[in-house]
């Protein structure tokens, strides 16, 4: 396998958390909670679906996605402007669109993203794809809460979660 094609790997120690940034051909394919439970399962999808393996190298655009992850920490930036390359199901990519969609600060339920695909029924199936997201913070699936308000599971760990939507509220 050529190095051009690996997903080049590095990490970014963020205020709640140390995530792992993947760069697949200048598209970021993983922004992904190293503590994650079972982070192999998102590890084996990209690298099935992309064909393609693993090395640990540093790119530019690690370099823009780190300034980026950084302004947001630092209150300066609410709309991050990456390339990013989704891998998924169609029913995972339209999920993520619509958590794409969710207004920096708001929070939406799970039944609400549901409802927009209009799926009403298929809440369980949302949260699945919510949690399959290899992309947090870019794709922002930290912005859905339980329909009763309660802040509920999330790859990073629910106080992370807790920090995220509390940081966003407060800007």
């Amino acid at each position: 396998m050529s190095n051009n094609s690996s997903i080049k790997l590095t990490h970014y120690l963020s205020p709640v958390g140390k995530l792992v940034l993947g760069d697949y051909n200048g598209k970021l394919c993983l922004c992904d909670w190293a503590d994650r439970k079972h982070p192999d399962i998102i590890f084996n999808r990209l690298q099935k679906s992309l064909n393609t393996s693993f090395q640990d190298a540093h790119t530019a655009l690690h370099d823009h996605t780190i300034n980026q992850l950084s302004a947001y920490f630092a209150h300066a930036l609410t709309q991050f402007d990456l390339p990013l390359l989704p891998v998924g199901t169609d029913f995972q990519q339209a999920v993520w669109s619509q958590l794409d969609s969710i207004e920096y600060g708001q929070t939406v339920s799970y039944q609400y993203i549901a409802n927009a695909l209009n799926k009403p029924q298929s809440v369980r199936a949302v949260a699945n794809a919510i949690g399959a997201n290899a992309l947090s913070l870019l794709i922002p699936c930290h912005r859905i809460i339980g329909s009763n308000g309660a802040v509920t599971g999330y790859a990073g760990g629910v106080p992370a979660k807790t920090y995220l939507l509390a940081w966003e509220s407060n800007d």
